[in-house]
């Protein structure tokens, strides 16, 4: 549901070919994704691409992978709280109820944590319910701007006559923030059924159908505002504003509901898939051990799960409190901040694939192609992260998340040095858990 307010931020990027960074960011994740399907076809467990990277490229690549994600959910999830607080906020001024920013996040970071401690099935049901309902919501609006358009193409949006391509890079980056998410049913391969085949395709199907919503979506939303006396990217709410303009104002209201709840299901997912990654990496001791501790009833990692939490509300708080940032630019910032998370899993685990296959005596030519290709297209946003030099705050971003792997390098390097055998142990869990049949390399 970042549709509900993530295009003006990509439309202040790459204009009126915003669809065409939606549809390149997913097919460049979709060459990932056959990447990470070397593994969940034939391997499960928790930790998702934290345990397949390891598996792959040896421990220490896995421990940076792990680290990433971390970074990842946490600041996506922040997203999701901060989507939610500004809907919530809107429809509560509605009734004409006023409440700071930050009691709503510590609202929807408890449902989010009540949630996820009692049941993982309940919680994943909940956030595929809400998301249905939004999405639904949206392509009905969406369908309604288009026959109001008599279903006329907008050649404006396939004209390439002033579109700079050096935007397409951080264009790339924000629909990596919408994107995301394709992975996480990888961190919940012990609660699968039939994991090493329900998990493969629903990375590929799912990233499939959400890359063509957003496309869609995209699209619908530069078309309707297209004339409008504010442009896009200046819009806070594009959703309401096309109901204004296509004369379903009746449909603002459940369009508020829908992204409140579309956002805390972002919000959960992020904490139910970083919870369970801490578990594996509490498990492997890189967090401290109690991060390793499942629910005795419940079978939920809910120290992991609390951790997320509190860092999840510390962040987002504190930014609100001590720098006063608004909601929105919070929303903003910690998504391109979570897809520099999710650029760094993605590129170590699409490494370690071949590797992989090298080692299971199935590697073929096709296979490097897969990587090399994933590779090349993940410099896309690298690159584009970077020059043209974007705008601050955003230009320190990628900097700031170079530091935060310099606090996990310097992390792993001191545990191979203090205690060398733990780095054995994490090997030999790892390699009974996902390739019994191999040997995992050495860190």
């Amino acid at each position: 549901m970042t549709a509900a307010l993530i295009v003006p931020l990509m439309y202040s990027n790459t204009g009126a070919m915003s669809w065409l960074s939606y549809a390149v960011g997913t097919v460049m994740l979709l060459f990932v994704a056959f990447n990470l399907n070397q593994f969940a076809k034939r391997s499960s467990g928790t930790g998702s691409m934290y345990s397949y990277t390891s598996v792959g490229l040896g421990p220490s690549a896995g421990c940076m992978s792990g680290w990433c994600l971390i970074w990842a959910y946490l600041f996506i999830g922040i997203a999701g709280t901060t989507g939610f607080t500004i809907f919530a906020a809107k429809i509560l001024a509605a009734m004409g109820i006023n409440i700071e920013p930050v009691i709503l996040f510590a609202v929807c970071l408890a449902g989010c944590f009540v949630l996820a401690y009692f049941d993982i099935k309940a919680s994943t049901v909940v956030s595929l319910v809400l998301e249905a309902i939004s999405v639904t919501l949206i392509l009905i609006l969406c369908l309604i701007v288009l026959g109001q358009h008599h279903f006329a193409i907008d050649t404006t949006q396939f004209s390439f006559s002033g579109f700079s391509w050096m935007n397409l890079g951080l264009g790339v980056v924000v629909a990596v923030f919408s994107l995301v998410g394709f992975e996480s049913s990888t961190a919940f391969g012990e609660e699968a059924k039939d994991p090493t085949k329900t998990v493969p395709k629903s990375i590929i199907w799912s990233l499939i159908a959400t890359g063509a919503f957003f496309v869609f979506v995209c699209y619908a939303e530069v078309l309707a505002t297209n004339g409008y006396s504010t442009t896009l990217d200046k819009i806070d709410a594009p959703l309401s504003v096309m109901a204004d303009l296509s004369k379903v104002s009746f449909l603002a209201l459940p369009l508020c509901f829908g992204a409140m709840a579309s956002f805390f299901a972002l919000a959960l997912s992020c904490m139910n898939a970083g919870a369970r990654v801490m578990l594996a990496m509490g498990r492997h001791g890189i967090f401290h051990a109690a991060t390793s501790k499942t629910h005795l009833k419940h079978e939920t990692p809910h120290m992991a799960l609390g951790v997320m939490a509190i860092l999840m509300f510390v962040v987002v708080a504190a930014s609100r409190i001590f720098f006063k940032f608004e909601v929105l630019d919070e929303f903003n910032d910690a998504g391109t901040m979570g897809a520099f998370g999710f650029i760094g899993a993605y590129v170590l685990v699409t490494l370690a694939a071949p590797f992989y296959l090298k080692k299971r005596g199935e590697l073929k030519a096709v296979d490097v192609l897969w990587c090399v290709a994933a590779l090349a297209l993940l410099m896309i946003p690298a690159i584009g992260s970077v020059y043209p030099v974007p705008s601050a705050p955003v230009n320190f971003f990628p900097y700031i998340f170079l530091a935060y792997l310099l606090v996990g390098l310097v992390r792993i390097v001191a545990l191979k040095v203090q205690a060398p055998e733990r780095i054995k142990e994490i090997r030999e869990k790892i390699h009974s858990q996902h390739a019994p049949d191999l040997l995992v390399p050495e860190a």
